[in-house]
């Protein structure tokens, strides 16, 4: 009785991480089921700007890889994984705050704000993280209500 327990266990384990890694997949801005573009998320804590991941250094956190610059980076990662992952699926903060969409990012336009990860779409002169400081407290719970409307 107890094995049917614990394969019952491992088998509803296994169904919702499959789940929620399928539903991060989905919705989260990947390619080739890599975050970030490459860069390492761990970086913008630790040097405080963004640097490229190496493919030779990967970890994959529910079904989502990231690349990491130095073993060091990889072994913050996988202490605390949700730490280090950027906000929003790693899409636009501006965007998901201002009209709930997903838009590309530039990995290099970034914000750290209360020890969590934002990035920004930064092309064709338009920086969005200026137009994100002019409102941040509003833009913010914006995006966070319409993340959990994607999300959820």
């Amino acid at each position: 009785m107890k094995n049917i327990f614990l394969l019952t266990i491992a088998f509803l384990s296994m169904t919702t991480f499959g789940q929620n890694a399928a539903k991060r997949i989905s919705n989260y801005n990947l390619e080739k089921k890599v975050a970030i573009q490459g860069y390492d998320p761990v970086a913008y804590f630790v040097q405080k700007k963004a640097v490229k991941g190496k493919s030779t250094l990967a970890s994959t956190h529910d079904g989502v890889v990231y690349y990491f610059s130095s073993q060091a980076n990889k072994d913050l990662f996988l202490k605390n994984p949700s730490s280090y992952e950027p906000q929003y699926g790693g899409w636009c903060a501006f965007a998901m705050g201002d009209y709930g969409e997903k838009v590309e990012i530039n990995p290099e336009t970034f914000k750290i704000i209360d020890g969590k990860l934002y990035l920004f779409y930064n092309a064709f002169f338009n920086n969005t993280l200026k137009s994100w400081n002019k409102d941040e407290t509003n833009l913010k719970k914006k995006a966070d209500t319409n993340w959990k409307k994607i999300y959820n």
